[in-house]
Formats: structure tokens, sequence, C-alpha cells
């Protein structure tokens, strides 16, 4: 039986910033497939919207997307901004830099996306309007999203976005099942279901919360089994 009550320190093998090569791709794809099917892009999207809501359409929102993988959520964004003529410059970061070159492949068609390949804790972060980070803050311990969150919240000077997931035992099994739908490999298996076992309950998010005292904060559940969580820093 698999128990949930407390987040797991396992490593995942995503983990390595060394890694490259076809199962890394693979990888890649599949997560960005997922997410698109369980719509986790529009959990991200809406908590975006939320924050610009009743600004000028031509004023310039720069967001920046930590840990941006292959770059699917920024396209997403820029695809948004095209039809609804609004302003986005976006940024990817990532600490793989084969992760960011097929990122930037992907997104050769966008102008408005720019990609960095760098450490976040151990390198000089630029200001933004709004920090998104999807499927990645479940990476890093809890005293490294303490330290991660106050650097960004002195950066991102509207707010920040979180979309990330439950630690959920339901989840943990339906995502077993979506192993076989999708024929994930043996690296998107593995690591996937540690992902869950790495991720959040509402009252670690809350706890985070009260150790940063945000002027804003709000704490959704979301299907399939993620929170989004929002701090607004103006």
């Amino acid at each position: 039986m698999i128990n949930t009550k407390y987040r797991s320190d396992a490593p995942e093998i995503m983990d390595d910033f060394n890694m490259e090569g076809e199962i890394l791709r693979d990888a890649l794809e599949k997560i960005a497939s997922i997410n698109r099917l369980l719509g986790g892009n529009k959990v991200t999207l809406d908590g975006v919207k939320s924050l610009f809501e009743n600004k000028p359409k031509d004023q310039i929102i720069r967001i920046t997307d930590i840990g941006c993988g292959s770059g699917d959520m920024l396209r997403a964004l820029a695809d948004y901004a095209k039809e609804h003529e609004l302003k986005f410059m976006l940024k990817g970061i990532d600490a793989n830099s084969f992760t960011i070159d097929y990122a930037r492949k992907l997104s050769a068609d966008y102008e408005n996306i720019t990609y960095k390949c760098k450490d976040i804790f151990n390198e000089e972060n630029d200001e933004c309007d709004i920090m998104l980070c999807t499927l990645t803050l479940h990476h890093f311990k809890d005293e490294e999203i303490i330290a991660f969150l106050q650097n960004y919240m002195q950066l991102a000077k509207v707010g920040i976005v979180i979309n990330d997931l439950n630690r959920n035992k339901m989840a943990y099994y339906l995502f077993k099942a979506l192993c076989f739908v999708f024929r994930l490999n043996d690296m998107s298996r593995e690591d996937g279901l540690v992902s869950i076992l790495r991720g959040f309950k509402k009252a670690d998010l809350l706890a985070y919360s009260k150790a940063l005292k945000p002027k804003f904060f709000s704490i959704k559940w979301k299907w399939a089994f993620r929170y989004q969580w929002i701090i607004k820093t103006k």
C-alpha cells in the first residue's frame, strides 16, 4: 500500500540535468500530451488570466516559466495571446540544456518566446510580471520551495502561478493506468509515480503560504489531481 501522508524525498531520473537523448525527448513529449489531455495547461492559463484581468490589452506582460520543459505551456500562452490580441513576452527557463534546445526547436515559429538554460538556485534571476511553475515545484525540497518563492515574490511584479500535483493514492493508481494508455517508457513511468509521491496536500501549501506571508494567495484543487496556487505580489 502506498503511504501519501508525507512528501517523498526519492529522486527522479529526470532530475539529472545532464540527461539527454531520445528517452528524454520521448518523456517530454508524453508529459506535454498528458498535461494537455488532463487539462493541466488550462489550470495554469486560468491562473495567468486571473492576474492580468482588467489590465489594458496593449500592456506588455512579461511571463517567465520556471522548469519549462519542452515549452508546451509557453506555446499555449503565445497562442492565447495571439487570439486575444495581447502582448505577452514569454521566457522559459530549464536547467537541462538538451531540454532547452528541444524547446527552442519546437518554438521556432514563436517570436515572443525565448529560452535560457540556467540553475535558478545558483544564478541570478531576472524580473518578470508573472512567474509560472507548472509541474516543477514538486522537484524541490521544502526548504528550497520557501527560498525559491521568497526570491520570486520580489522578482514577479504581479504574481506567481503554481500548478502542481496533489499527493493522492487514487492519482497514483490512475497514473499507473495512464502508463499503459500512453505507452510510457520506463523512465517516464517511474518518474511519474515518484512525482505524485513528491506532490502536495493542501496542508503543505498552506504551511508554505504561512511562512511566505504573501499579500494574497488562493489554493484550489483542480482536475486531474492538481493544485492551482496563486500568489499575488502587488
